[in-house]
């Protein structure tokens, strides 16, 4: 979670991005460097120029920070050192606590305001709707009716990505899950549809997501037994069984040897979602498949 403003960053800042245009009224046509110079060591988060040469300020906030007011008003004038001008300053809050932060800083000769939106009023059928894979995935943050509808349409349009783009955004939008513990849910809705995911070997979202992923594995089960399967999707849940079950053994015990991964292949959805269960508590790779040969 703490990789979320990077994530965002990414997102914002895509070409033609609806996200941005709904949260600052204006197209950004270029992005500029956001290293100040030196009062303290300022750098903000996303530093924009319009086509009519005003510049956009946009900082990404997780939580109530009580001295955001004085941080803006120093990066305002950090950016009027570096640029002659000042910026229109935006910032975006997207934690899951209720938005209680000052949008500005009053002194006896200063008033400097800027403004403070928070992610979720904002509009996410647009988001939804639009071209733009990176407006999906920053949907995931709005004010949402059906979280299992809204997180199934994402997961449906970076499925239609090729192979390396699919991964990349996958990840992106389990990163900004996190900020609404929606991770089992993207989990189970990715687990369905026939590709291969390389989640737990990844160094950002491995660790954290370990936990995660084994509570997506149970209650994504309860659903799937609830809801039934059909039989035209039975493939690509064994795909994604075996793709995740393979992550969680070789983030485990290492490198897969051949004889383990032609036995893996062989087993059925229930057998493997069974090792999925075991893989934590089983000592080595043999013990966990022969203990299953024996059972």
């Amino acid at each position: 979670m703490q990789n979320y403003d990077a994530t965002l960053k990414v997102l914002l800042q895509c070409p033609n991005a609806v996200a941005m245009r709904q949260l600052s009224g204006v197209a950004v046509t270029r992005w500029l460097n956001v290293e100040l110079p030196k009062v303290q060591n300022l750098r903000v988060d996303m530093l924009g120029e319009t086509a009519g040469g005003e510049l956009i300020q946009m900082e990404l906030q997780s939580d109530n920070d009580r001295g955001m007011p004085l941080r803006m008003a120093e990066y305002s004038l950090g950016i009027y050192r570096k640029r002659g001008q000042f910026p229109r300053q935006i910032l975006l809050y997207v934690g899951e606590a209720q938005l209680d932060m000052e949008r500005e800083l009053r002194g006896p000769c200063l008033h400097i305001r800027y403004e403070l939106i928070d992610i979720r009023t904002l509009d996410v059928e647009p988001l939804l709707e639009s071209p733009e894979v990176s407006d999906n995935i920053i949907a995931i943050l709005g004010r949402l009716r059906d979280h299992k509808e809204t997180v199934r349409r994402i997961v449906e349009r970076i499925g239609e990505l090729e192979p390396v783009a699919r991964r990349d955004r996958l990840e992106q939008l389990l990163i900004l899950a996190g900020l609404r513990s929606l991770e089992p849910l993207v989990l189970e809705e990715a687990r369905n549809m026939p590709m291969h995911i390389n989640i737990l070997e990844n160094k950002v979202l491995g660790p954290p997501f370990k936990k995660g992923l084994e509570q997506g594995l149970e209650q994504g089960r309860q659903e799937g037994r609830q809801e039934g399967r059909q039989e035209g999707r039975q493939e690509g849940r064994q795909e994604g069984e075996l793709a995740v079950l393979r992550r969680l053994l070789e983030r485990r015990f290492g490198k897969m040897p051949h004889w383990a991964s032609d036995k893996l292949a062989s087993l059925p959805v229930s057998r493997l979602e069974e090792l999925s269960e075991r893989v934590l508590d089983a000592g080595s790779l043999e013990e966990l498949l022969n203990g299953h040969d024996q059972r």
